[in-house]
């Protein structure tokens, strides 16, 4: 019996996605084109894998004992391709990341340098988006996996913590506070204050803490993006409440980040990837190496 590697990959999309249209986006198919793969397979085998119905999807028991056993055998025959290097050098294919803009520095460009080495013909693609949006892309499966700090309790999203950041104050180093050790969100108020707007993750998070707490400060500016924020404060428009990851690492030459305390506000940021739903190995292997990064 000779199985067709391209018919194998079509069914095991179709069987983890519950749909002929989502599998055919995933693989790059038109749906008439994946669907006389399933039915050669099916052909082949000489059993049927799948019940179709106008609205849904459904394995068979046979499909689903199948389909168990495909993922692995494929599975395990990328890992071997990926494993040895002149063939790695030559594989193509992509892998898609979403990720919220203030992590991206942080996380992804010494990770995809050693990565694009790897496996210079797979296709990196970054969507660099807001909070909801990273959260969206993953759940809809426009991205492999992604870099974000909510999802946590979505009930179809693994959401593993990398690290705990704080919420510090942004300001130019010729700015009246920037050489204080620390600094009060009562004392903000003092000054020229800007934030992010209220669709923004970090303005609901920023919100949720500072409910209850009565001398917030009043912003003259609001934006949408926290990088947006972080680039007025440099051409001295005036101060903001971001996150850690969102300030240039190591010594700057106009910014300088200083610790908010009363209260101290933090956010946790992870890799989110759609729960029970298996990562390719290219995509795997991208995502433990940026878990490998978050960690150090």
């Amino acid at each position: 019996m000779n199985l067709d590697l391209g018919d194998l990959r079509a069914f095991v999309a179709v069987a983890e996605r519950g749909s002929f249209h989502a599998a055919a986006s995933d693989i790059h198919l038109s749906q008439p084109a994946l669907s006389r793969r399933v039915a050669k397979l099916e052909a082949t085998l000489g059993v049927r894998l799948l019940e179709r119905t106008t609205r849904k999807v459904e394995l068979t028991t046979v499909g689903r004992d199948f389909a168990r056993k495909a993922r692995e055998l494929l599975y395990g025959l990328d890992q071997s391709l990926l494993g040895i290097g002149a063939i790695a050098e030559r594989m193509s294919g992509e892998v898609t990341i979403a990720c919220v803009p203030s992590a991206v520095r942080y996380f992804l460009p010494e990770v995809l340098r050693r990565y694009h080495t790897m496996y210079p013909r797979i296709l990196l693609r970054v969507t660099d988006e807001g909070a909801g949006d990273v959260l969206s892309s993953v759940a809809r499966s426009e991205a492999d996996f992604g870099i974000n700090y909510i999802g946590a309790h979505e009930p179809n999203i693994e959401f593993e913590p990398v690290l705990k950041e704080s919420f510090v104050v942004a300001c130019r180093k010729d700015h009246a506070l920037a050489k204080r050790k620390k600094v009060t969100w009562a004392e903000l108020g003092k000054y020229d204050y800007m934030t992010v707007a209220k669709e923004s993750g970090n303005r609901f998070l920023l919100d949720l803490a500072l409910a209850e707490t009565p001398a917030r400060p009043r912003s003259f500016c609001e934006v949408r993006h926290v990088m947006t924020v972080v680039g007025l404060v440099e051409a001295g428009l005036g101060i903001a409440a971001v996150p850690q990851l969102a300030m240039p690492q190591g010594e700057h030459p106009t910014l300088v980040s200083i610790p908010l305390v009363e209260p101290a506000v933090t956010r946790t940021v992870g890799l989110l990837r759609r729960r029970g739903i298996a990562l390719s190995p290219a995509a795997q292997q991208l995502y433990d190496m940026v878990l490998a990064q978050g960690s150090k």
